[in-house]
């Protein structure tokens, strides 16, 4: 049986597995459920100073798919609208109560030390084994001059986490803002302010969708609307990438990750992971699905790492990342060539509409005497693009079929295509008619007159 428990900057928790901070956070009897239902660590929802924030009434809005299945969520909610004494109080007898699970305070102040110096030893005092610098808000906060205002600031990220690292011993994770044009330079900046770890993403910018007939975004609040944090499974590839720019970076290379962003079941975990994240936080699906969601999770990785041969999480932490590179530096000569099979295939045709249409021409649909259709690939034309096999409604029918190697590895800076070729490889995968006749393959596939590397 694989061993879930992790070590995370020092952080000890059961398993991988936290709660964000949000609304299911948000006061002790939440907390204790979470709890009870099996979540390794929660990170309280964001404190700030007293008086509380006052929220607005209707404060969530969605992204429908199907059968009205919520692909993404998009909340215009603040920080906590409790007093900073009532949250101190539940914290305490929470982590008394509960001392083998990780709880992270999620703090939002102004920019200036002197209220971070004050709260720091309060949050200090209630056994708390870390705190989360919530620099991600994109809502509400901004307009403060904190929550993202501050996380789009790599100066001022460095600036409070510096602060932080001087008011405390506990250790400091940094919630990046991913409403940013580069997210490694906050994440930069966090470390050489002395962050402990990092956290990512935070919400996106968005509105979800429009009342046409009052002319209004959702949620509605009185006549009128405003942009929110977009938060659900939508957020998952976005969340992927960031955390794997931030751990392949020389510069950050080694720093600490939580993972976060549209995860909603073991698989999602366990590819934040594999990309860097040393543990993960689900919001989103818990306030959809209920906490015992957690269950599915711990079982589905635990049986997943006994299959793959993991003993436990850091295992293959970090694994797909030597995987994971510039554009620039993928095989120009690898080629894929998608395969039907026709005994899956149910005749729909989407395969075929898709090429057709949007993409290559490199599926021909076959009708017979008799008006039954059979669809097959002219691998002539197929570049390996996987449309078809994305489009496609049966899984399995169509596969992406590698084909054997004709030239040896070559990326763009080496290929003599490229007019600003590092390194231009000699032997690279030209037609024989082009090698013969002194011409090269242009980048639109037909033959132009080159000069060939000596």
């Amino acid at each position: 049986m694989a061993d879930l428990s992790i070590d995370f900057c020092g952080i000890r928790s059961p398993n991988p597995f936290w709660l964000a901070s949000a609304p299911p956070t948000d006061k002790a009897y939440n907390v204790v459920r979470a709890f009870e239902a099996g979540w390794g660590g929660v990170v309280w929802k964001t404190l700030g100073e007293d008086p509380p924030a006052v929220n607005v009434s209707s404060r969530y809005s969605a992204h429908y798919g199907k059968n009205r299945e919520v692909i993404g969520f998009n909340n215009i909610e603040l920080i906590t609208d409790r007093s900073l004494e009532i949250n101190l109080r539940e914290i305490t007898a929470v982590k008394k109560a509960w001392p083998d699970r990780a709880m992270i305070v999620s703090l939002m102040l102004p920019c200036e030390e002197a209220p971070w110096a004050a709260i720091l030893p309060l949050v200090e005092a209630t056994g708390a084994d870390g705190i989360e610098l919530n620099f991600g808000c994109p809502h509400g906060m901004p307009e403060r001059g904190m929550g993202a205002a501050v996380g789009q600031v790599p100066e001022y990220v460095q600036m409070v986490t510096s602060w932080c690292k001087k008011h405390t011993r506990l250790p400091v994770i940094v919630k990046l803002t991913p409403n940013i044009t580069d997210v490694r330079a906050p994440a930069r900046a966090a470390l050489a302010g002395g962050a402990d770890a990092v956290s990512l993403i935070n919400t996106i910018n968005s509105i979800t969708h429009l009342d046409l007939d009052r002319m209004v975004a959702y949620p509605v609040v009185g006549g009128a609307s405003t942009h929110g944090g977009y938060c659900g499974s939508a957020l998952k590839p976005i969340a992927l990438n960031m955390v794997a720019e931030i751990a392949r970076d020389p510069a950050t290379r080694g720093l600490p990750i939580s993972g976060i962003g549209g995860i909603g079941n073991w698989r999602d975990a366990a590819e934040f992971i594999a990309l860097g994240a040393g543990c993960v936080q689900v919001c989103t699906a818990a306030m959809l699905h209920g906490f015992r969601i957690v269950d599915e999770m711990k079982d589905g990785l635990s049986r997943w790492m006994d299959t793959q041969g993991y003993a436990n999480i850091a295992a293959f932490s970090r694994k797909a990342v030597p995987n994971t590179t510039d554009w620039k530096y993928l095989d120009m000569n690898y080629q894929v060539i998608a395969d039907i099979d026709q005994d899956k295939c149910i005749k729909c045709g989407k395969c075929f509409v898709a090429c057709e249409d949007t993409s290559h021409q490199a599926i021909a649909q076959l009708v017979a005497e008799n008006g039954a259709r059979r669809y097959e690939v002219i691998r002539s034309e197929c570049v390996g693009c996987n449309l078809c096999e994305i489009t496609c409604p049966v899984e399995a029918c169509i596969t992406m079929v590698p084909q054997p190697a004709v030239n040896p590895y070559m990326n763009w800076t080496q290929d003599p295509r490229n007019p600003r070729a590092e390194n231009p490889a000699p032997s690279c995968a030209l037609p024989a008619a082009a090698v013969a006749t002194g011409t090269a393959t242009a980048t639109d596939g037909s033959i132009a007159l080159a000069e060939l590397p000596a």
